[in-house]
């Protein structure tokens, strides 16, 4: 059943690298939570207590305005697939922005991506783990290629004039500064 510690082990390590898809949840201390699932090839531990990740551009920027407002972070895995596990990653994030120089540290640990508007990392200071009994089988088909495809026909400029009509406040409204 479930367990509790303190950092990631080289076993989670391995769960999070087969898992296509995890989930970030974020609250400022007032408005509305948001969970956000994100997938693609955009996930990174650097070490047993420090993950980073690629928030590729949506039409949505809500994880960026509640770290600003309120640094705390979860992150969630399960399995749905093979052997059943729901994973959480629980602590304290980060947000940086092309203008960072923590974003130019990091990028290079994912594919080149057009449309890469953040980088965010998190300290990890509670692992928890739990049955995952509950959990679906599903099989995982292919990332979807669609995001890249529009960045791709946007073009980076049109990407910044996006980012400004609909990344730069949160449905609370909420800065994000992205620009």
């Amino acid at each position: 059943m479930g367990k509790k510690i303190d950092h990631i082990t080289p076993q989670l390590q391995e769960f999070i690298k087969d898992q296509h898809i995890f989930f970030v949840g974020t609250a400022a201390d007032e408005g509305r939570v948001n969970v956000s699932p994100k997938g693609g090839d955009s996930f990174r531990v650097i070490d047993q207590n420090k993950i980073v990740w690629q928030n590729k551009t949506g039409s949505g920027n809500e994880t960026a305005a509640h770290l600003l407002k309120n640094d705390r972070m979860t992150i969630m895995f399960c399995s749905f697939e093979k052997n059943p596990l729901i994973l959480r990653l629980y602590g304290t994030a980060k947000i940086y922005h092309d203008r960072d120089q923590e974003f130019h540290d990091y990028i290079g640990l994912f594919p080149q991506a057009l449309g890469s508007r953040q980088i965010i990392e998190m300290e990890v200071d509670l692992v928890q783990t739990s049955c995952g009994f509950g959990v679906p089988f599903m099989d995982f088909k292919e990332d979807r290629e669609t995001l890249d495809v529009w960045a791709e026909k946007k073009g980076q400029e049109k990407i910044e004039t996006y980012w400004e009509e609909k990344n730069t406040l949160s449905i609370d409204g909420f800065e994000t500064k992205i620009k």
